[in-house]
């Protein structure tokens, strides 16, 4: 039978063993039929065979993100103006000021992470004054890290805290000597009252949310990413926060591969939300674009710590073992993999001791479980965690947050923050994702830019040459290593015959460009399943149209998506175009449909983490 697809004169990039690179690749039904050279397999094309000849470029697996938060980012994308990679605060300031103008009440303009001050060549964060200069009767919200929130005079008028608005356990809503809030919010160290300040903000109607999450995709798309592992997250809950997502899945219209764990939400009953789940879906269940891939981040919200590196680390509660045990117990009985957040050593320790009592009793017999994030772990702690058959996924913090870091704990601890060379040298499972979209950017070349250079995004040398990644290894991290995170391993991850059909043809070829340009690639052609699901330039016309950004002041219309990206569509080879950044007609001004989600203040006094 003919392929329906078959690529061609590139340098495509198999991550198989016995043919590392071939000329071309063929797809039928959506996945990989043939591999090799060109004129063996354009010999095999017939009358309804796409050929696509992808002029000598670099050609990669499909980007995969094993630690995310897609499916709330897509439901807040539209409204979400983003600084990710954007170089200095007046660029910032320019750009918020022009989102001020076209910002209809009662909308906010929010600025929710994926970037950090140092990025900026002033290294600073806008002033309170300036905020209110800027925008005197539209709210702002600026979320930075996990550390702080940022609130314009109307945006404290819009969220009702004045001097009579206590400060809740872990955080502290900063005071003029008179007692009023000055605007800056702080997490010390929990950040939930970050978190629960931005969820007082209008949300999208479901029509919006919709369209919201299919630009979201588009932008992942436009960066090479075809499948992601979606972590949960404060106030996302299921199945209600699902709902748009299963229903484009029900459509046809993800262009990602999701696999979605499910989040703890009520502190003091996470067993009860577990037991419930545990009856409503299996691991695995769903299809090949939507599937339900265990517990976590969030087991217990007792064993939650905190990456703010701006404070000292935090102590878990006594009672954290039992609690997260009884968890544990429920789910190696009904054969649920689950991932936990633990960034501090200490914090790893103590969750090991309770996983081996468990497997002593009730072995985990190949179960999927896994550590997010592990900064700090020990040498010891890796050992144990491959005794147990588990993994570690890493993300690129450390990229934003390397010199506060430093700053605490010295240049000698981060220069094996995370030790991800000890991690693969003990044979763990190791993936790599962002944390997106709020500690950092969910633009996969930053964290590709981090394994390999070592570096801050703000060109802060952190490790040696012996904690460095060469960069294929650091893509297998971003490709078929993540597969064992989703329980897929040998379905995708690699251009090879009978998997998966996903990939991405770059703006530059990888392994060549110099090492400082690498968080500057995109995907020109991305597929999916043997689908196109993004084009830039030349390959514009292959991708399927995407309906204009809702509503009509978004900031996905003027200023796309990743600003470090967006910048380069300016000034890149027509190749490097991308529609999803054209920007159309002016926007008109006029208020849309919107519903006010309460502000939670019960919950301030837990341990929430919203992640």
């Amino acid at each position: 039978m003919p392929p329906d697809l078959i690529l061609h004169h590139g340098r495509f990039t198999t991550l198989h063993p016995g043919a590392s690179e071939v000329e071309a690749v063929a797809i039928t039904d959506g996945r990989f039929s043939a591999v090799g050279t060109a004129s063996d397999l354009l010999k095999t094309r017939g009358a309804g065979t796409q050929v696509i000849d992808v002029g000598g470029r670099r050609v990669v697996p499909g980007l995969i993100d094993s630690h995310t938060h897609v499916i709330r980012g897509g439901l807040n994308y539209n409204l979400e103006l983003r600084w990710d990679g954007v170089r200095s605060l007046a660029e910032a300031m320019r750009m918020l000021r022009q989102q001020v103008a076209i910002t209809p009440a009662p909308q906010w303009v929010r600025v929710v992470g994926g970037f950090t001050e140092l990025q900026f060549a002033e290294r600073r964060l806008p002033t309170l004054e300036e905020l209110n200069a800027v925008a005197p009767e539209t709210p702002v919200f600026i979320l930075h890290l996990y550390d702080r929130a940022l609130l314009n005079g109307a945006a404290l008028r819009a969220c009702g805290y004045t001097r009579d608005t206590r400060n809740p356990p872990g955080g502290e809503i900063q005071r003029d000597r008179h007692g009023n809030p000055t605007g800056l919010l702080l997490a010390k160290p929990n950040a939930q009252l970050l978190y629960a300040t931005l969820a007082k903000g209008p949300k999208l109607p479901r029509e919006y949310q919709e369209n919201s999450t299919r630009h979201f995709m588009r932008e992942l798309n436009r960066l090479g990413i075809t499948g992601v592992i979606d972590a949960g997250g404060g106030f996302q809950n299921y199945p209600d926060d699902y709902a748009v997502v299963q229903q484009l899945a029900d459509a046809g219209e993800l262009t990602l591969r999701i696999a979605y764990n499910l989040f703890t939400q009520n502190k003091g009953e996470e067993v009860a939300d577990f037991r419930a789940w545990t009856k409503q879906v299996r691991p695995g269940q769903g299809s090949a674009h939507f599937r339900h891939n265990g517990a976590g981040e969030m087991l217990v919200f007792s064993a939650a710590d905190f990456e703010d590196f701006r404070e000292p680390r935090p102590e878990l509660p006594a009672d954290m073992e039992g609690q997260l045990e009884e968890v544990v117990r429920l789910l190696v009985e009904h054969r649920w993999p689950w991932r936990l957040h633990a960034t501090y050593d200490e914090s790893i320790s103590r969750a090991l001791n309770v996983f081996e009592r468990v497997h002593r009793d009730m072995p985990f017999q190949g179960l999927h479980w896994f550590f997010d994030h592990a900064e700090t772990i020990s040498e010891r702690n890796i050992d144990r965690i491959a005794a147990l058959g588990g993994g570690i996924a890493v993300q690129h913090r450390m990229a934003y947050q390397g010199e506060y870091f430093v700053e605490r704990y010295g240049a000698a601890a981060a220069a094996h923050t995370p030790p991800i060379a000890r991690m693969l040298a003990a044979g763990v499972p190791v993936g790599a994702g962002t944390d997106a979209t709020r500690v950092a950017s969910y633009n996969p070349w930053v964290s590709l830019s981090w394994l390999v250079t070592g570096k801050t995004v703000a060109g802060t040398p952190l490790y040696g040459e012996g904690a460095l990644l060469d960069r294929e290894t650091a893509l297998r991290l971003w490709t078929e290593r993540n597969t064992w995170f989703s329980s897929e391993s040998g379905k995708k991850g690699q251009l090879a015959v009978g998997q998966f059909a996903d990939l991405a043809v770059l703006s530059a070829d990888y392994f060549s460009v110099p090492a400082d340009a690498i968080a500057e690639l995109e995907s020109v052609l991305t597929v999916l399943g043997g689908k196109v699901v993004h084009g830039s330039g030349g390959f514009a016309d292959l991708a399927p149209p995407l309906p204009r950004a809702m509503p009509d002041w978004s900031p996905v219309r003027s200023f796309g998506g990743s600003a470090q990206a967006a910048a380069k569509v300016e000034v890149a080879s027509p190749h490097a175009a991308c529609g999803v950044h054209a920007h159309g007609a002016a926007p008109r001004r006029r208020p849309v449909p919107v519903a006010e989600e309460p502000m939670f203040w019960g919950l301030l006094g837990c341990s929430c983490w919203a992640f």
